[in-house]
């Protein structure tokens, strides 16, 4: 009995082990992410099939799309459909966005889009509460268009300049706050949370339910940060060899309502820097 009993207590200690290794072990991101246009922009201009080409050889079935690039919608979701690629967010210009939004829904659905996304909030100087608020009033009215009568969800993509103090916080909680949640959703650009000072991962956990789409870069070493929204595209760099917490901030969006995961690299050294990406993604586990 008592050899039973020692067999049968390595063999629970065997099992727990094995198991504690198999979660260590446990992809953290095991799928392939998407992938931004604006990565390839210049490739896509020049030849619209053959990058997709490219990116069908990389594994990417998932795109957002802020350009048509000479194409109509249904031209460009015919490239998409023969490679087996979809597109899931329509990116366009704020004005567009407000003023044409019966042919933004439009070319959104022929593109076979779900979401609408807009990135940058047109402002001279730092951004303000006055400015805020009208984009709120915008974005809900946008919002509700889009949602009524396409069906789409809107979403606006942070670009670092909206985490001026207000408050407790900053202007970026005041957008997420007081927009309409049934009619506007966000996508978080991980370097342009980071870059004005703000913690991705905490500002996920903070709103998880608000979070649909996710931009995934990585910011150069040795880069300081600021409230202007822009820095040299140089200092974007391939994911796992920058300044962020890639892991820490993919655990959190686990928990939110993030939907999409694209790969944006801004770079000129973005050909070799797309497969570091996807690699350092694969290798990542929990």
């Amino acid at each position: 009995m008592k050899i039973k009993r020692i067999l049968v207590a390595t063999f629970a200690l065997a099992l727990g082990v094995n198991t504690l290794f198999a979660q260590k072990t446990k992809p953290l991101f095991p799928d392939m992410p998407g992938m931004v246009s604006y990565t390839f922009r210049k490739s896509l201009a020049k030849d619209p099939a053959a990058t997709l080409d490219t990116l069908q050889k990389l594994g990417i079935k998932d795109m957002e799309f802020s350009s048509l690039f000479g194409k109509t919608a249904a031209e460009l979701r015919k490239l998409l459909d023969e490679r087996g690629i979809k597109c899931s967010s329509f990116g366009v210009q704020y004005p567009d966005a407000l003023n044409k939004t019966k042919e933004v829904g439009e070319n959104a659905k022929a593109l076979g889009a779900k979401f609408v996304r807009v990135a940058w909030i047109p402002h001279k100087g730092p951004f303000t509460l006055e400015m805020a608020q009208q984009t709120v009033a915008d974005f809900n009215k946008i919002g509700k268009q889009l949602k009524e009568e396409f069906g789409l969800t809107f979403c606006y993509h942070n670009h670092g300049y909206e985490f001026e103090k207000h408050e407790d916080g900053t202007l970026m909680d005041y957008l997420i706050q007081k927009t309409d949640p049934k009619y506007v959703s966000f996508e978080i650009d991980l370097l342009w949370t980071f870059f004005p000072g703000a913690d991705p991962a905490a500002l996920i956990a903070k709103y998880p339910k608000r979070f649909k789409l996710m931009h995934m870069k990585d910011l150069k070493k040795g880069v300081a940060g600021n409230m202007s929204g822009g820095t040299p595209v140089e200092n974007d760099v391939a994911l796992g060899t920058g300044q962020l917490d890639i892991p820490g901030i993919l655990k959190s969006a686990k928990k939110s309502s993030i939907e999409h995961y694209y790969i944006e690299d801004e770079s000129p050294s973005y050909a070799t820097q797309v497969p570091q990406t996807i690699a350092y993604l694969k290798s990542l586990t929990y």
